[in-house]
């Protein structure tokens, strides 16, 4: 009978988990051995056979047909509740498995248990097939056919594909992008220039595509934006959270603020003075509201905004692009560009003439004519075409939102990738995704199995992640790091993926139907969201996903973690991430039998229950920064299925005993080298790791050859971070280095960190370009080290980190190791090199290097005129009080740190350096002015602080230049403790000047004179300001909105006058600054934060405090 239950190929998507489980002999020796009722079995493996015949029909006529759509939606109800049957059984199977090497002695008996299990499995089949059995009398009234594949496309093949579809070619929109591109770059200063396009069209017509090609063209280079950013916005974003994605663009950290004039006021202060590039993909409503804090940008800045709203993209100082539908030449370059991409297909007469008629199925819309493009890629046959040509589908009632030739595309799809795709109805839209966390989901739902076990599920979810992406069903992200889906492509996957997906707030009913076995939810709904309860209904849920657009954002949970565990026992996966109310994890954990993956990273649990043990189907476990945990389970060796086990920033130390019997484990990021070194590197050498890992507690490795057992030469690893304890003391420095030798990873490898490595020489690997692939490496805290290795030998090499060798006194020859050394190296950093005294440099090293970085390296003595390293981007100099810097070859460099140090310098030559936007000087001693002979017009941001002899910004003769004309696009200015600067230059400052830090009285008091009225100058920070009251009604121009006032000692008072004007103050380290002004503060002030004013702070306490009256009122109010 076992041979009849696993003939024949599955097809349908929703039927490929249970024919999986035919196809197991193990599972089916293992059903024979419980003496279940094998009928049972045979029976619902010939009616999941009947329904697969009939599924292609119903699948096809659901679209038109309502009743068919609930039949299908019964039938996939019931399946679904067959596999949940299966699942136990399979649990049950795995459970006998680990108890048989635990007591291999052990024989298999049929106990009272499982008399009980079987009663119940019994029941319940019996219970599905009645359901079934039903349906199947159903087809007649539906008229339903049985269909026979010819096994090409639409079974459970997956065909191979590229991992990446390249678009170097937007057919029809050259002329737009380069008219778009023009508009970008154009360098003039008109206030009347338009600073905002609007990209209008229709979904699918390419909008985001031409956005997207703009984005990334080199040309923008030449714009020299100081910011660059794309935001993708969803339809469903209300203000707060379209800025707050606007400021995590822009700063690369997360907001959790809940106060939207607080976010305004962070993204304002960001982007203040800086020029700055922004597209906002896909806007639908609130454009006016997320505009006030943009417009602080720089002269130049350009935002480009996608929308469908034509309406609301006329606004000021804005332009409309609108966007038509493509003719039938561009129309036909589409789609033979993709129907052709493999070039294994070549166009006959009869080819051409149906696929002219089905371009003209696709109404103009390049989405459209991607994707079937893409489908008839993989259909050779005239007859083929024909079927495509001739479908139903195309005739779906213009009033439906989904586009036939989406439709036609997900039918041809193999049959798993249908079920991977209709996942994806979880995400919001606009939802940027990783591709590895995709595929891990996929992973715990069972989707990725396969019947011959030939290949690992991962290996199969990059394959079907691929052809998905080669099918124009995903796309890349804008700034090309994560992926994402078409909004009509989520549509799609919501409409296919019915009742059994459920996304709160998308979905506009609060109630979740007992069907649901997928929910997500994003963080910030839950907030205003108390309607967990009705999840219990869903007793048969599969998915609970919290999902995030902001990173490290929190989430607070409504009902017990106790009760979700005790009535969602048919969990598959469950995300407690970022639940900040979730410290402690109960025993019933471990009653979760189909829970395949857990994720409880960035939670405050202390320790896991020892019951996590019991859950031997689990295949990933995320516990990363669960920063009180302390160690793993000790029985953790018995969930034999684990792929992925994750756990950095915690506080785990060690791993548990009989940790290398998980020998399905191929991602691990963390890995402990106990003191009995043999063992822990034997674990770790019968692992088949790939991806990123950390061994730490390298010093515990005693003997060089246990290093070997570690097998990293043979694990596909591209991240590895090789860590010794900080305090450790080598005995033999040979050793050390034997040690190191034999942890040489594969020549995959592209990231290395070596940190308190005590050899004093690196092993040749690390040099000799084996790791062909390296290109970033830091070695960090080798205190032992004399010798840098030849690193310029690395050709792939593009950062490289040298921090805290104590050792090193001088880098020369042996550092480059040929002539042309260093040939992909962009980012070069020295720290905390303590003895370091002399670098000797080549002239034809460092080709392409864009920033040098050196920090606290106390006796460097300089660099010389043979330091010709033609910076591209940023020179950075902190603390290293001997260095002094040649005055030569900076024709390109963009920005200039020094922090101490370059005592020579009396004159700064500013036209020396063309290209600079940003100038930091600091604690230079000797520095008396800035010389400028002629116009310089990149220079946008200026700081001079702690030069103490520093007197003008111009050399004498020349200050009948006035800085205006001298530095036009100056936007940032601070001159902080340079007591012998009394004045500004003559002639006034640019008309760009948005901020200014400064600690000078006298400079304060002229700023009304030197001043403009069209000046731009918008926030005052003042620092160490040496007044008893401050401001004067009259000091301070009109222009300022924001005040900014920090450690001042002597300051006690402040007059209402002068403050008048503001709309923010901000307070911070003034301890004597004893109260308000009597008459309080003006209306006009919204934001207020005082912070290390205590004498203040008292009087500011809600509500007794004396000062609490005058500023009750304002709405954005921190006080510390």
């Amino acid at each position: 009978m076992a041979a009849e239950v696993v003939g024949g190929a599955p097809r349908s998507a929703f039927l490929q988990v249970a024919f999986y489980r035919f196809a197991s002999p193990q599972f089916l020796d293992f059903f024979l051995r419980c003496k279940l009722d094998e009928t049972l079995l045979f029976n619902l493996n010939t009616m999941l056979r009947s329904i697969n015949a009939l599924a292609d029909d119903a699948e096809l006529k659901q679209f038109t047909d309502p009743d068919v759509k609930a039949w299908l939606f019964a039938v996939k109800e019931a399946v679904f509740d067959a596999e949940d049957i299966l699942g136990e059984i399979d649990y049950e199977l795995t459970r006998s498995q680990v108890e048989a090497q635990s007591q291999p002695q052990t024989s298999f008996k049929v106990s009272y248990f499982f008399t009980l299990f079987n009663r119940k499995i019994e029941s319940g089949m019996k219970e599905v097939l009645e359901r079934l059995n039903n349906l199947l009398n159903q087809v007649g009234a539906l008229d339903l056919k049985e269909f026979t594949y010819s096994g090409d496309g639409s079974g459970s093949k997956v065909p191979p594909s590229s991992s990446l579809v390249a678009e170097s070619d937007i057919f029809g929109r050259d002329a737009e992008k380069d008219i778009i591109i023009k508009w970008l770059t154009s360098q003039t200063d008109n206030p009347n220039q338009p600073s905002i396009l609007f990209i209008v069209g229709m979904g699918g017509l390419g909008k985001t595509t031409l956005a997207n090609h703009v984005y990334r063209d080199p040309k923008i280079d030449d714009a020299k934006f100081d910011i660059k950013a794309w935001v993708s916005i969803s339809n469903h974003s209300h203000v707060l959270t379209m800025t707050r994605k606007i400021l995590e663009k822009v700063t690369n950290k997360t907001d959790d603020s809940e106060n939207l004039e607080m976010v305004h006021k962070k993204l304002k202060e960001k982007l203040l003075g800086k020029k700055i590039f922004l597209v906002l993909d896909d806007v639908w409503n609130e454009w006016k509201d997320v505009r006030t804090p943009l417009r602080y940008g720089a002269p130049g800045s350009r935002i480009i905004v996608t929308t469908r709203d034509k309406k609301g993209a006329s606004i000021m100082w804005s332009k409309v692009h609108l966007l038509e539908q493509l003719r039938e030449v561009e129309c036909w370059n589409i789609f033979e560009k993709h129907a052709l991409k493999d070039g294994d297909l070549e166009l006959n007469d009869e080819l051409m003439k149906v696929g002219r008629r089905i371009i003209e199925k696709c109404k103009g819309l390049p989405l459209a004519l991607k994707t079937i493009g893409c489908l008839l890629r993989k259909k050779s046959s005239i007859s083929d075409w024909k079927n495509i040509l001739e479908s139903d589908i195309w005739e779906l009632p213009q009033d439906s939102k989904i586009i036939p030739a989406l439709v036609l595309s997900f039918r041809y799809l193999p049959s798993p990738l249908k079920t991977c795709f209709a996942y994806c109805a979880l995400f919001p839209k606009h939802y940027e995704f990783v591709k590895k966390k995709l595929i891990l989901l996929w992973m715990a739902q069972n989707f990725l199995q396969c019947p011959q076990q030939v290949r690992h599920p991962y290996e199969i979810g990059e394959k079907y992640f691929n052809y998905l992406l080669s099918m124009s069903f995903f796309q890349q992200s804008g700034d090309g790091r994560c992926f994402i889906m078409h909004d009509l492509l989520n549509d799609l996957a919501k409409y296919v993926s019915a009742d059994f997906y459920f996304r709160l707030k998308f979905d506009k009913t609060q109630y979740i139907s007992k069907a649901t076995r997928y929910f997500s939810f994003e963080f910030h709904d839950v907030k205003s969201f108390y309607g967990f309860e009705s999840l219990t209904d869903a007793k048969r849920l599969r998915s609970f996903l919290p999902i995030s657009e902001f990173l490290h954002s929190e989430w607070h949970f409504k009902i017990s973690i106790h009760d979700l565990f005790s009535k969602f026992k048919f969990l598959r996966l469950l995300s407690f991430c970022c639940c900040s109310d979730l410290r402690e994890v109960p025993d019933s954990v471990g009653d979760l039998k189909h829970l395949h993956s857990l994720d409880l990273s960035n939670t405050m649990i202390q320790k896991l229950p020892e019951s996590i043990c019991l859950l031997y189907n689990l295949l990933i476990l995320k516990l990363n920064h669960c920063s009180k945990l302390e160690e793993l389970p000790l029985n953790l060796h018995k969930l034999i299925k684990l792929h992925c086990l994750e756990f950095k920033k915690t506080k785990v130390k060690k791993m548990p005993m009989h940790f290398g019997e998980l020998k399905n484990l191929q991602v691990l990021n963390m890995f402990f080298i106990d003191r009995n070194s043999e063992l822990s590197t034997k674990q770790l050498g019968g692992l088949n790791l790939h991806g990123r890992l950390s061994i730490n507690e390298v010093q515990n490795i005693s003997n060089p050859l246990d290093a070997l057992e570690a097998n990293l030469k043979n694990k596909h690893l591209v991240k590895l971070e090789l860590e010794w304890k900080s305090d450790h003391i080598p005995d033999d420095p040979m050793k050390e280095k034997e040690v190191l030798q034999n942890l040489q990873p594969s020549k995959h490898l592209e990231s290395l960190s070596i940190c308190n490595y005590n050899g004093t020489k690196f092993p040749s690997w690390v040099f000799d370009n084996s790791l062909s692939n390296l290109v970033f490496l830091k070695l960090k805290d080798c205190k032992y080290c004399l010798c840098l290795p030849p690193l310029g030998l690395l050709s792939s090499l593009k950062t490289l980190k040298i921090v805290g060798l104590d050792g090193i006194v001088s880098i020369g020859a042996e550092f480059y190791g040929t002539n042309s050394s260093f040939a992909s190296l962009e980012r070069l950093e020295f720290h905390n090199m303590k003895e370091w005294e002399e670098w000797e440099c080549k002239n034809t090293s460092f080709p392409r290097l864009e920033g040098l970085y050196v920090d606290k390296c106390p006796k460097l003595k300089g660099l010389s005129e043979q330091h010709d390293l033609h910076l591209k981007k940023v020179l950075s100099i902190w603390s290293c009080p001997l260095v002094n810097i040649p005055m030569t070859n900076y024709d390109f460099l963009e920005a200039m740190m020094i922090n101490g140090g370059w005592d020579s310098l009396t004159i700064f030559m500013l036209d020396l350096f063309p290209k600079l936007r940003t100038l930091r000087l600091t604690r230079c001693q000797n520095l008396r002015r800035i010389s400028q002979e002629h116009a310089h017009s990149h220079l946008q941001s200026l700081a001079i602080s702690d030069c103490p002899q520093f007197e003008s910004f111009l050399s004498e003769g020349l200050s009948e230049k006035p800085v205006q004309i001298l530095i036009p696009s100056l936007t940032w200015l601070e001159i902080i403790d340079c007591p012998e600067v009394e004045m500004f230059p003559d002639g006034g400052l640019s008309l760009n000047v948005k901020q200014m830090n400064l600690s000078s009285l006298k400079l304060i008091a002229s700023l009304k004179e030197i001043l403009n009225p069209n000046t731009c100058l918008q926030s005052l920070y003042i620092k160490n300001l040496d007044v008893e009251c401050f401001p004067d009604e009259v000091l301070l121009p009109r222009s300022l909105s924001c005040l900014v006032i920090s450690e001042c000692p002597n300051l006690k008072n402040m007059h209402y006058k002068g403050l008048c004007h503001l709309s923010s103050l901000r307070l911070g380290d003034c301890p004597n600054l004893q109260c308000l002004p009597e008459e309080g503060l003006p209306k006009s002030i919204s934001s207020l934060s005082i912070i290390g004013c205590p004498l203040l702070k008292e009087r500011c306490q809600n509500p007794d405090g004396e000062d609490w009256e005058k500023i009750a009122h304002i709405q954005e109010l921190y006080v510390e």
